[in-house]
């Protein structure tokens, strides 16, 4: 994009938003403009900003009430309110509150913060904009606005721009409007977005930031608030506007001792080897910018939005969890973890609570076999629907493992998480986890953790079988298990409770009437057109058959990955999300698990820096 055109429309829109008109009716659109590149640039060190944006959301136009005072160099106060949300931000020199009035909820922090993690207004766009964002771009506009004479700057970016003016006295340019139809009143429209807002630059005294009659206040350690809400944005700016660095990331391999990091068909595979240390150092040295992407996602762009959907800290949250599930989590898991973070440099208990992320999927699986298959062989199919709004596919990466004394396997995963939620081993059984309800119900085994376990040391199908029946679980979670070498698979229902196995061609009354040598679990019109399909096409499925079982609708829009398991042959198709499709509509990587094993060293060298 020129840059004229996206400064235009960074200032009508993005920083639009934020910034206000003067009283006068503009002669042209620069001087209209002038004032809102003066705050941008940072010459305007008071301002008092309300109005309303509307958007559409999950496919329909909502409004949010914003209202934004800047009162100096530290302190500010953001108001944004929505009919279900609504949360207010007051940030000074010492203290800084989030509250959520919906739940009387105020979260304070006061103390020292990180210069990288700090919310001061000064200079935040250098903070907020990611260098692997498109708006990076943003950052060098508003470096243009802030070197020299403003109003000369603008112009300069308007020369080729077609701006047109019609009678009304409303300015056009690439695809924007903006107008001023009243004094300290700008209004503009693009892209679906149509923001409206009134400004004036005397400011009232700043309210305490530490009083907040009837609500429960929750301190913080400040640092923590604000890096949590700058880095959730940040990691935002990447998710909705990625730079090429994450639509066309670099494809070069990387090596360290105990791991490489190869690209198969444009996907991420990372094979390690040895004790949980060795593995735990090499993931976090092949695969940092990764990691890091996937721990942002989790704990601080899903993190702030929990938090403002439930009025709970998602921190505590899962450390609360992490404190009830630990007591189940092998100890060869936990040294891995803490190899993992002190790869990337970071406390253990931050990778230690990503590791137990409540993963709610909403997914499908299914294994056909035998009458059901064009050669009698197994196809286990695994699709997980799940949040490809949060970014996880940045991380994703399918992981070959062979960790000392225990089964090699593939893992279909994501940097950072040690878990498996599909997968399959070098006995040839294959997982694939569907959740369901009970979120909270944390005393027992976590489900990612059964699933890393049963492909490190299960052989047969009834030895999984065994270890779900034997572990105390957690939650409600679904699953298809299967066996390449004996042609067996089953469907599981488990809870705490109690747990369920259903068998090939069994009617089941959520699933309904069995289909001959095919386990199918689903739900709603997602099971109804999953059984259509397996019916229609009984006795005729082959891989590429099996892979059309997994498209859309039986995959949902937030589709993240999608897997078919032949653990006969011990070889796994998977396709993962991009930015712009679900996996199902991306093409599917081929990879050879008893090839890939075959080619691990057997004694590697001595540690070495990842290269």
């Amino acid at each position: 994009m020129k840059i004229h055109r996206f400064v235009l429309t960074l200032l009508f829109v993005f920083v639009g938003t934020i910034v206000p008109a003067r009283a006068e009716k503009p002669v042209d659109l620069a001087g209209g403009l002038k004032p809102l590149a003066s705050i941008l640039a940072g010459r305007e060190a008071k301002f008092d900003l309300s109005g309303k944006v509307e958007m559409p959301i999950d496919g329909k136009a909502q409004a949010i009430d914003i209202s934004m005072v800047r009162y100096d160099a530290e302190s500010f106060d953001l108001v944004l309110s929505h009919p279900e949300y609504a949360l207010t931000i007051r940030r000074r020199e010492d203290v800084t509150a989030l509250a959520l009035p919906k739940h009387g909820t105020v979260f304070l922090g006061e103390g020292e913060v990180a210069s990288e993690d700090s919310l001061s207004p000064v200079a935040i766009a250098d903070r907020l904009i990611s260098d692997h964002s498109k708006l990076t771009q943003l950052r060098f506009g508003l470096g243009i606005l802030g070197a020299g004479d403003i109003e000369a700057t603008l112009r300069g970016l308007l020369a080729n721009a077609k701006v047109q003016q019609d009678a009304a006295g409303t300015f056009t340019a690439g695809g924007a409007k903006i107008s001023f139809p009243a004094d300290q009143t700008i209004d503009a429209k693009i892209d679906g977005v149509h923001v409206s807002l009134t400004t004036k630059m005397e400011v009232s005294a700043a309210p305490s930031a530490t009083e907040w009659p009837g609500m429960k206040v929750t301190d913080l350690p400040r640092g923590e608030l604000e890096r949590t809400l700058l880095r959730g944005v940040r990691r935002a700016t990447e998710i909705l506007q990625p730079g090429d660095s994450l639509t066309k990331p670099s494809m070069k391999p990387r090596s360290t001792n105990n791991g490489e990091l190869k690209w198969v068909d444009g996907q991420r595979v990372a094979v390690l080897w040895g004790t949980p240390e060795q593995i735990g150092m090499a993931h976090g040295e092949l695969l940092p910018e990764e990691s890091r992407r996937c721990i942002e996602s989790v704990l601080y762009s899903f993190g702030t939005a929990n938090v403002v959907r439930t009025g709970r800290w998602f921190r505590h949250d899962l450390e609360d969890a992490y404190a009830r599930l630990s007591p189940h989590i092998p100890d060869r898991h936990k040294r891995e973890t803490q190899a993992l973070a002190a790869s990337l440099g970071l406390e253990p208990e931050i990778v230690e609570v990503l590791n137990v992320f409540p993963e709610l999927f909403h997914c499908s699986g299914f294994a056909v076999f035998g009458s059901a298959t064009k050669d009698g062989k197994l196809y286990h199919g695994r699709v997980l629907d799940y949040m490809t709004t949060i970014g996880l596919q940045d991380a994703a990466t399918t992981f070959i493992v062979r960790p000392q004394g225990q089964i090699a396997f593939a893992n279909v995963g994501y940097a950072a998480f040690i878990g498996s939620v599909s997968g399959m081993n070098a006995e040839g059984i294959s997982l694939g986890e569907m959740g369901g309800r009970g979120e909270g119900k944390w005393d027992g085994a976590p489900m990612a953790t059964l699933m890393r376990r049963a492909l490190e040391e299960c052989h047969t199908l009834a030895e999984v079988q065994q270890l779900w029946t034997e572990s105390p679980r957690t939650c409600e979670y679904y699953y298809v298990f299967a066996d390449g070498k004996t042609n067996e698979a089953v469907g599981v229902s488990a809870t705490p409770e109690a747990i369920e196995f259903i068998k090939p061609g069994q009617s089941h009354e959520r699933l309904g009437e069995g289909i001959k040598d095919a386990v199918v679990l689903s739900a709603g019109s997602r099971l109804e057109e999953l059984r259509r399909r397996v019916t229609e096409k009984h006795g005729q499925f082959d891989v590429e058959l099996s892979q059309w079982l997994m498209s859309r609708p039986v995959a949902m829009e937030s589709n993240l990955h999608n897997v078919l398991f032949v653990p006969a042959d011990g070889v796994l198709y998977v396709a993962n999300a991009s930015h712009t499709k679900p996996a199902a509509d991306t093409a599917y990587m081929k990879i050879d698990l008893k090839k890939v094993l075959s080619e691990i060293p057997e004694a590697p060298p001595t540690r070495a820096a990842a290269k």
